[in-house]
């Protein structure tokens, strides 16, 4: 069930061309949550060896083991931690179960699977993970099953390596799988799975690592946008509960019937490297607005987001917002949406301007019906009032 608080405000429709999709069922108004939706599966992102260097995340949760923290560890393998008590009681009853703990033990001192790409050692994580899922939820699996995601040839060569491991070293018991099964499921992974990131005090050179990724049956229904009109937050680190939720808010108003779409990357990045993305790990090429207008630009135009995340903008260009839905800049003498860079506003009002952060920013969620006139950063969490902005 496409639910907020507030009620049903989102609904679940085919577009042509783009498949499944989520429309709004209502005005939509900026910071409204408009979905919280719960992970079917969470696995560490984490080579099977974890190197020291790495931070410590508990193996249920995944929030960050600090040194105040009352880490237990798995009293079965003693290379998993939680965070407390009450989480290693829930993920041995779930994430971690007897023979997830023995699996992954197992697969710690195969020497085949360290002779293959790191990508492997995760991979070979998530099939435990969906494999337990079967046997301890078998209707979640089944929504597992039923995301988007088609089997490649160009997949074949590991779906068959970790199978063939996984059926040799650690068989899920009764459960019966195959090659297709296993190949199908790494297909959805690879097109569903969001990831959860490190906190952006632990990024190296610029760059948040992955932490572990999470498959969220709700919001997968959620379409690309290179200028999206909704954002993810997660609150894994200061949630006092159901931390690994996911949370969706919208960036600014929107009528009924608008697809309401996430970028799936940062939104800085140029033209090129998007599509690039786009087509290497989700198999489609984006033609949205943004994207028809960057196409035919220069590789110099293309930088006009510069290293600090600011819009380089010419003298004569005027920041202008039309009837809070059309955003874009016009040079003097132009008509609006005719400037080389319509989409300037955007950048100004709803990208972070902290070194390195590359986030989005959403207004705080309304209270008493009334919008609220501070941003926060879906990435390093700061505020931003809307005076900051004048």
């Amino acid at each position: 069930m496409l639910t907020a608080d507030s009620g049903s405000v989102l609904r679940l429709v085919e577009i042509e061309g783009r498949g499944r999709a989520l429309v709004a069922s209502q005005p939509l108004k900026a910071g409204q949550i408009v979905l919280q939706d719960s992970p079917i599966v969470v696995y560490s992102a984490f080579p099977l060896v974890k190197p020291q260097s790495l931070a410590s995340y508990c193996d249920n949760c995944f929030r960050i083991l600090s040194s105040s923290a009352n880490v237990v560890p798995c009293p079965l393998c003693s290379h998993h931690l939680f965070c407390g008590p009450n989480c290693l009681t829930a993920a041995t009853a779930s994430s971690h179960s007897p023979w997830v703990c023995q699996a992954l033990s197992r697969l710690r001192d195969c020497p085949s699977l360290f002779s293959q790409p790191l990508e492997q050692q995760v991979q070979a994580r998530f099939l435990i993970a969906a494999y337990n899922l079967a046997l301890v939820s078998p209707s979640d699996f089944q929504v597992l099953l039923s995301l988007q995601g088609q089997y490649s040839p160009s997949d074949a060569p590991a779906a068959e390596f970790l199978h063939s491991l996984i059926l040799s070293v650690c068989p899920p018991p009764s459960l019966p799988i195959s090659i297709e099964l296993t190949a199908a499921l790494l297909a959805k992974d690879k097109l569903n799975a969001f990831g959860l990131m490190e906190p952006i005090s632990l990024q190296q050179d610029g760059e948040r690592s992955v932490r572990a990724y999470g498959i969220y049956p709700k919001a997968s229904f959620f379409n690309h946008d290179c200028l999206p009109n909704a954002c993810r937050f997660d609150y894994l680190d200061s949630a006092p509960a159901q931390n690994t939720d996911m949370i969706v808010r919208m960036i600014h108003d929107v009528p009924v019937g608008r697809e309401i779409c996430l970028s799936y990357f940062p939104v800085n990045l140029n033209y090129s490297a998007r599509q690039k993305r786009l087509t290497e790990d989700y198999g489609f090429t984006c033609d949205c607005d943004r994207c028809k207008v960057e196409a035919n630009w220069s590789d110099n135009e293309a930088d006009v987001i510069d290293d600090n995340g600011t819009v380089e903008e010419n003298e004569d260009e005027e920041i202008m917002e039309e009837d809070n839905d059309e955003q874009m800049v016009a040079s003097e003498g132009d008509e609006v949406g005719e400037a080389d860079f319509p989409h300037a506003y955007f950048f100004v009002r709803y990208m972070c301007n902290r070194e390195n952060c590359w986030g989005t920013l959403a207004p705080l969620p309304p209270s008493n019906d009334v919008q609220s006139k501070v941003l926060e950063c879906n990435v390093c969490g700061n505020h931003k009032s809307e005076e900051d902005m004048c």
